[in-house]
């Protein structure tokens, strides 16, 4: 019988945790093993895709395993997110847990010692084949907890990726089609822009125009760009080609006026509430957007891939992980496992949370089975290419503040670029040598 518990486990286990001494590092050897319960954190909300699914898992493994008692523990994001280096260096920890993935979250936990590898289970449950790619780039970390190669310490079972959202009814009032290329996504633009109608919803005081501004740079980098720029394979030079094309064609089109002069002072949440308003005909943002979007706007309206991309701003989830010092990996495991069967990644697509494994045809709802059919296109292609602010520590600040300066007008493509490129050797720097 599944038993949840309030939200006090993590303030708990630091109070445990801190009060121990000598333990601070130490990997791996917690308890003995105890397969009488599996405990489980994680932060989804019950009517979420994710807490749906989650729920379904449950259900399968408390069937299969009647002698085991499930423990749930709701948490927060913020408490897990801040706390979970103090919480897993204690012994009393989650069997499993979902965590953020990313050289500064799973990547710096599994260097200091206090993630369970799981490669071993990833190659006898077929992890490795299910999850390959660009997708499962987030699941391995090396000796120094950067991404991309090494021990698999996560396993994702959904995606999330940057689209582009549209009115439909706008674009049918002045007999525009979707795009399927860049040149005729300018052309969208300028269309609307003659008609008086500024086309791009967008938010330069937090993410959305960073993600605006790397969907250029995917539309004309590659993978290796890719690589050397969230990997570190290979050093980057941001006025080359790919960064030096991007930052001059969004500065086009904040000149041209295809984005709000003063974006650079707006929020995600309003350039969210413009787009669901009916001010903007367009939004480029992420798969999190739709289920509010499903809820609130009242004109038709669709989704589609940032047109001619092979490469997309996105990634996994975030990812299950089996702490050190759990007193069950191997029920952790199997319950991992059964996140990835049919079953319930069939809840996370019903439910439009973007399966890595699912089945889009079970689909019903149209929007939502679009939606997937686009993120699963993206995995066919091995498309992700992470987040901008993802290679350094403190970068999504400077990417906010340098794109602010290209709204504002008061720093050039090549400034905007020499700002960037300044933060990240920095930071790469630090992280390396770290």
């Amino acid at each position: 019988m599944t038993h949840k518990r309030t939200m006090t486990a993590v303030a708990a286990a630091m109070a445990g945790a801190l009060a121990l001494t000598g333990c601070t590092g130490q990997s791996g050897g917690g308890g003995d093993t105890d397969d009488s319960t599996l405990t489980i954190w994680h932060y989804e909300n019950e009517d979420s895709a994710m807490g749906k699914a989650w729920a379904e898992a449950i259900k399968i493994f408390e069937e299969e395993n009647p002698d085991v008692t499930v423990d749930v523990e709701k948490q927060t994001f913020e408490q897990i997110q801040k706390n979970a280096k103090i919480v897993l260096t204690g012994d009393d920890v989650p069997d499993v847990m979902e965590f953020n993935k990313g050289n500064a979250t799973a990547g710096q936990l599994a260097a200091q010692g206090l993630l369970t590898p799981l490669t071993d289970a990833a190659t006898e449950r077929g992890w490795d084949e299910k999850l390959t790619g660009s997708l499962a780039t987030t699941a391995t970390y090396d000796e120094q907890g950067r991404m991309g190669s090494g021990e698999w310490y996560g396993v994702p079972n959904y995606g999330e990726f940057v689209g582009v959202y549209y009115n439909k009814d706008m674009f049918a009032e002045h007999g525009l089609e979707v795009p399927t290329n860049l040149d005729e996504l300018e052309d969208v633009l300028a269309a609307f822009k003659e008609e008086g109608i500024t086309p791009l919803a967008e938010a330069g005081a937090e993410y959305p125009l960073g993600q605006l501004w790397y969907e250029l740079v995917l539309a004309y980098g590659d993978r290796a760009l890719v690589d050397d720029y969230q990997l570190f394979a290979n050093d980057v030079n941001f006025h080359n080609d790919a960064m030096t094309k991007a930052t001059e064609k969004l500065d086009e089109w904040i000149e041209k006026g295809y984005i709000a002069s003063d974006s650079a002072a707006l929020t995600a949440e309003d350039m969210g509430v413009s787009f669901i308003d009916g001010t903007y005909p367009l939004m480029v943002s992420g798969s999190w957007w739709f289920g509010r979007l499903a809820t609130e706007v009242e004109a038709d309206w669709g989704q589609f891939n940032f047109p001619g991309n092979t490469l997309h701003t996105g990634s996994s989830g975030n990812l299950w992980v089996v702490p050190a010092n759990a007193d069950s990996p191997s029920l952790a495991e199997e319950f991992i496992d059964i996140t990835l069967r049919p079953e319930v990644q069939n809840v996370l697509a019903a439910e439009g949370g973007l399966p890595v494994a699912g089945d889009a045809s079970v689909i019903e709802d149209e929007r939502t089975r679009e939606l997937t059919e686009n993120f699963q296109a993206i995995l066919d292609a091995d498309g992700l290419a992470f987040y901008p602010d993802w290679p350094v520590a403190g970068y999504y600040d400077v990417i906010v503040s340098e794109l602010q300066s290209l709204v504002n007008r008061s720093k050039t493509p090549s400034e905007v670029l020499d700002g960037l490129q300044s933060s990240y050797d920095e930071g790469k720097a630090d992280l390396l040598d770290g």
